[in-house]
């Protein structure tokens, strides 16, 4: 692995605000913990977010690509490698274009924040994306796990998606090749996923009012009954199959159960907080408290749906 040399490459191509060498992921997460990657680049393009790839593959250098950050623990040794955001730089929504069909396309790049595409569509009277105006992801993030929320998933209104492998071929896969499931798609079953470039939704015309007033009933909902702000990383565990896991840890009475900065939300126990300046370590260590004592009282395994990445501090520097 050639931090160097790909780190004197990327600065032929792309400009130094683009780049951050030992970037503190802590910046990167909305869970706002994690230790340093060696190197965070912010494509702009297309051709960018390719380019990137092909310098990291011919350095020998592990690319781990991130979004919003919103579904994402990154443990306190950081990330080696390169961390490609595909975030505001990258953020594009279309016009409306209508089919023959008489619905309608919005395509968005995939670092455009998903409430960004919501609202895009609600100021074309298109409805179809209310759930998502307060998830707090990006497109390509959306797009990767499936993202949902009241009663609506991405798979209900995405038409294509477009996705650059690691080795730089750009693929178009259509609503059934991306195979959608619960928080899972074709990209999450693959060992080493590309970079969703860009993603095309169909809707219908709808009325502006009766979409803003669902998009605020919804954001509403989250207000009283999430802890939004507070740092998180949303839903910390899937929803097991006939239960769902914030009921299962308030049942078990978990609620304010802390370890060092983390603790299980007094609101919503499906949402672990980092609300002392917590350590991933910390956050580590409440999940599998949680994971244990649920399945201990209950018999039900907990699957975490927020993806962990990162290596652990080394044993001499905890």
């Amino acid at each position: 692995m050639d931090i160097a040399t790909l780190t004197a490459r990327l600065r032929q191509s792309f400009s130094e605000e683009q780049i951050i060498p030992s970037a503190p992921m802590s910046r990167y997460t909305t869970l706002r913990l994690g230790g340093p990657a060696d190197v965070l680049v912010m494509p702009h393009t297309q051709d960018q977010v390719r380019d990137a790839l092909l310098m990291a593959k011919e350095c020998g250098v592990p690319v781990t690509i991130l979004g919003n950050g919103s579904n994402v623990l990154v443990r306190d040794g950081g990330i080696r490698g390169m961390v490609l955001l595909i975030a505001d730089g990258f953020a594009a929504v279309s016009d409306p274009v209508p089919t023959d069909g008489g619905r309608y396309l919005l395509t968005a790049q995939g670092g455009a924040a998903l409430t960004k595409l919501s609202n895009a569509a609600a100021n074309a009277s298109l409805k179809g994306l209310e759930f998502a105006a307060g998830i707090p992801g990006t497109v390509g993030g959306a797009a990767f796990m499936n993202a949902g929320a009241y009663g609506g998933e991405m798979k209900d209104v995405v038409t294509q998606v477009t996705v650059c492998d690691r080795d730089g071929t750009i693929h178009t896969y259509s609503n059934e090749e991306m195979a959608f499931g619960y928080r899972r798609s074709l990209l999450t079953r693959q060992a080493n996923p590309g970079v969703v470039t860009s993603m095309t939704v169909a809707l219908e015309k709808g009325d502006e009012g009766e979409i803003r007033a669902a998009m605020r009933d919804f954001n509403a909902r989250r207000r009283q009954k999430q802890p939004i702000t507070l740092p998180s990383c949303g839903s910390t565990f899937k929803r097991p199959e006939g239960y769902f896991a914030g009921t299962l840890i308030d049942q078990c009475g978990l609620k304010g159960h802390r370890v060092g900065g983390a603790s299980v939300s007094t609101l919503h126990a499906g949402f672990l907080v980092n609300d002392r300046q917590g350590t991933a370590a910390d956050y580590l260590a409440l999940m599998a408290d949680v994971q244990r004592i649920v399945y201990e009282k209950t018999g039900v395994t907990l699957e975490p749906e927020v993806r962990i990445i990162g290596e652990d501090l080394p044993a001499n520097l905890i």
